[in-house]
């Protein structure tokens, strides 16, 4: 078991505006998420000297976009933005998702590098196409990929969803109502992009991306910043707001497959995989798991997280969410502020952020009744993708 076990804590959340190409530069809403964690939390710049992220654009086929303030905002320009660069015990950077960030921010803080550590994540809408192959040239593994439109993500995650679809027996229809309880969980959200219900035809019926995943499948891209502030648990009981316990993580180290894509078979080695390290980190199980935030920059992601950490068989997945057990008021809520499918892109930190949320009482209208522990799943569960929980302080 994890030796800092609930000894950190979660103690502000903050949202920038959410939106589609909105009239902020991104370093102006990131600003503004990080001022409202520390307000969330009754504090000030002044008491700040820890930042983290992952600054990278994620963007495929075409310029990423490096341009500070622009396309990124790392951790040391945002210090200064902030006027609080002398005042820095620690700045983070990871090439990872941010929740590699959130891990290194949990030990600055439980080690005593800084005593007010935020996390944060920033990403826009670039201009253009988001993931279409606009290269002169394909090169390397590309070469074999890109002329038959398979140099993206959603072209691999489609692959996955047919896989699982075939091997026991699924449809699309089988997905709808998960899709259907996701946005109306959105709507009661007042972060979420999405404010329109849907129906199950509503689902059924949209433009394809690539077969059998819609566009209603993917997450949807937006301008945004959200931040996390961490400090030490004792630390944090005597902030503004209930803290949330950080009760332990892990991450996998289960390698991408040659060629840059990957199969379901290697999600679901890779979530097993992660599964074992949290579970044995916590001390705590799948049955003692109240609502799930799992990764959803595709649908599909979700099905194979509940597999994946045990909370149903292999091929259940499917018809659990097709029963409705993983609505709002379900046998386990899943991503009850609608997840990235509904708040929008911010590379995992819709899920802690949520995670948090639900163990402090703050989700308003979608909040789950005692919920005493939540789990966050990013990424696919291959290299790099994480897993934490968060507990409520007792």
């Amino acid at each position: 078991m994890w030796e800092f076990k609930d000894k950190v804590a979660v103690a502000g959340v903050g949202y920038s505006k959410i939106g589609r190409r909105v009239k902020e530069s991104l370093a102006s809403l990131t600003v503004n998420a990080v001022d409202a964690a520390l307000a969330d939390a009754g504090l000030t710049r002044a008491d700040l000297d820890g930042l983290g992220t992952s600054p990278s654009m994620p963007r495929y086929g075409g310029e990423k976009g490096h341009t500070e303030g622009i396309d990124v905002v790392d951790p040391w320009r945002l210090a200064e933005r902030l006027g609080i660069g002398e005042q820095m015990g620690w700045t983070g950077s990871t090439n990872g998702m941010v929740t590699q960030a959130f891990m290194d921010g949990a030990m600055a803080v439980i080690s005593g590098v800084c005593k007010y550590a935020i996390v944060y994540r920033a990403l826009h809408v670039p201009p253009g196409s988001y993931v279409n192959f606009e290269a002169k040239y394909a090169e390397g593994s590309e070469q074999w990929h890109a002329p038959f439109g398979f140099s993206v993500p959603p072209s691999w995650a489609a692959v996955v969803m047919r896989r699982y679809y075939e091997l026991y027996g699924y449809s699309r229809a089988d997905f709808a109502r998960f899709i259907v309880d996701n946005r109306s969980n959105t709507i009661k959200n007042p972060n979420g992009y999405w404010r329109e219900p849907l129906t199950v035809d509503d689902y059924l019926k949209p433009r394809m991306i690539a077969d059998p995943m819609s566009v209603l499948d993917c997450d949807i891209p937006i301008d945004g910043a959200c931040a996390l502030l961490l400090t030490r648990t004792e630390r944090a009981r005597d902030l503004r707001k209930p803290p949330a316990l950080v009760s332990g993580f892990a991450a996998s180290t289960h390698p991408i497959p040659p060629g840059g894509s990957f199969t379901l078979e290697d999600i679901l080695q890779g979530s097993d995989q992660v599964a074992r390290r949290l579970w044995s980190a916590t001390g705590f199980g799948p049955k003692d798991i109240d609502v799930a935030q799992l990764y959803d920059g595709f649908s599909i992601f979700v099905v194979t997280w509940l597999e994946g950490m045990g909370f149903l068989p292999k091929g259940e997945a499917m018809a659990f969410l097709r029963e409705g057990r993983g609505a709002l008021d379900g046998e386990l809520p899943i991503n009850t502020n609608g997840g990235a499918l509904g708040e929008g892109r911010l590379h995992g930190m819709s899920h802690l952020s949520e995670a948090v949320i639900q163990v402090t009482d703050r989700g308003g209208a979608r909040q789950v009744a005692g919920a005493n522990r939540s789990i966050a799943t990013i990424s696919n569960g291959l290299e790099k993708a994480t897993a934490f929980v968060f507990s409520r302080d007792a």
